[in-house]
């Protein structure tokens, strides 16, 4: 490993970090030569169009477009992290960084709550940590806690991460997440809403929102991934 700091050249090869191209849709990325496409890209005659406005990105021939500011969009079986808004006397209204609030129904809560109790368990303010039991025709958003894990985040600081980024955050395999936990000597939470659950002491916490700056300020580079990573190894053998 060099002594490059974050962000400063590699003047044997160029930039370190690289820009990627950014295109518009509508926009011909290249000639599709019988690859394949992935999101935010369409095949039209011998061409690959840009269906979003991102940034191009191609790995293992497919190529796909990766918007700059993507919604999250819930899903069944996604993990989220929420905040309750209201109570109601039987169940919990939860703001889950999408376009509409999810419910958590006292049926589906991990405590057994008596009808007309539920602040006593969950009051506004409060975080938990939930998943998407279903998504209806009506865009209602129903949350479950029953499963191993799901709780309220009684400990730790909550951190907003770009839809887009929490792959970068995460890693091949997890495998930056992991470095990042084993450097901060936090326990962390990736959650698919764009939210960051972080419990440890004032510098592992600092470790992982410098971390996670550096993902929201880069995060569209060709190298960050392994800029980042490069970065936590030299801050765990500091």
């Amino acid at each position: 490993m060099d002594g490059r700091r974050f962000g400063e050249k590699d003047m044997s090869g160029g930039q370190k970090g690289a820009e990627l191209r950014l295109v518009t849709p509508g926009e011909a990325i290249g000639a599709s030569s019988g690859g394949r496409v992935g999101s935010g890209a369409i095949i039209q005659g011998k061409e690959i169009i840009a269906t979003k406005l991102g940034w191009v990105k191609q790995k293992n021939g497919v190529t796909s477009v990766d918007p700059i500011n993507s919604t999250y969009m819930p899903r069944s079986g996604d993990l989220v992290i929420g905040v309750i808004e209201s109570v109601r006397n039987n169940l919990w209204f939860a703001e889950v960084n999408g376009p509409f609030n999810g419910l958590l129904p006292m049926s589906l809560a991990p405590w057994k709550v008596e009808f007309g109790a539920a602040r006593e368990h969950m009051d506004i303010g409060d975080i938990m940590l939930a998943r998407v039991q279903e998504v209806d025709e009506a865009h209602n958003i129903v949350l479950t806690m029953k499963g191993v894990g799901l709780r309220k985040l009684k400990e730790g600081i909550m951190s907003q991460i770009s839809v887009n980024n929490i792959q970068t955050l995460r890693g091949e395999n997890n495998s930056t997440v992991n470095m990042l936990k084993d450097a901060s000597d936090c326990r962390i939470i990736v959650a698919e809403n764009g939210r960051v659950w972080v419990d440890g002491d004032d510098d592992g916490v600092e470790l992982v929102r410098s971390v996670i700056e550096m993902i929201q300020d880069s995060g569209h580079k060709a190298t960050t991934e392994n800029e980042i990573q490069e970065f936590i190894e030299k801050r765990r053998n500091a």
